[in-house]
């Protein structure tokens, strides 16, 4: 009679027939920020910069005269205030500017909100805490500062962070919906429910 214990290749063949092949590879590997055991997901900021600057540049027309434009941002995590930070380079262009294009730089800080029907965490009611010019000075930068703050914070209310795929979110037979948001030093946390 063979008393010997099974190799460790038969009972890793073991384990796989009885689990299932799918369900021991597929969610646990590839998803590096997701602890299902805590029942959470952490983006790390160098992930969440990855992805956000994949949707720039972007533009939008303001009272038909202006073109606004927003380029290389750079996001900031204020764990604090639970609020992303996001500064990029600012252009205004209008032909009733001598100077056309101005330069300059704005800052933005948002709260953040899960949009459950695309799956995506979101930029929500960003507000411009600081926007700065080169080259215009006096009623001219103030105008200009004005309308680069109210197009800068129409770009960014909505602007995705992170999307999540339906497979992300799924183990086994258990899908995960995104809870409460954290903005940590280096990530944003979210709860899975």
């Amino acid at each position: 009679m063979n008393l010997r214990p099974p190799s460790p290749t038969s009972r890793r063949r073991m384990l796989q027939a009885l689990l299932g092949t799918a369900a021991l590879q597929a969610p646990f590997a590839a998803l590096a920020g997701f602890n299902f055991f805590t029942s959470e997901y952490t983006a790390s900021r160098d992930e969440l910069q990855a992805m956000i600057a994949k949707r720039f540049p972007v533009a939008e027309r303001y009272a038909e005269i202006f073109m606004v434009g927003l380029r290389d941002p750079q996001l900031g995590l204020d764990a604090g205030a639970n609020r992303a930070a996001l500064t990029a380079t600012l252009t205004i262009a209008s032909p009733l500017l001598a100077a056309s294009p101005v330069q300059g730089v704005v800052s933005m800080s948002s709260a953040l909100r899960y949009d459950a029907p695309t799956r995506t965490l979101r930029l929500d009611h960003p507000k411009s805490e600081r926007l700065e010019l080169q080259g215009v000075e006096g009623r001219d930068a103030e105008r200009l500062q004005k309308v680069g703050s109210i197009v800068a914070q129409e770009l960014l209310q909505g602007q995705v962070l992170r999307s999540f795929t339906a497979d992300e979110l799924t183990v086994g037979r258990k899908t995960y919906e995104i809870g409460d948001i954290t903005v940590q030093d280096n990530g944003i946390k979210v709860q899975l429910k």
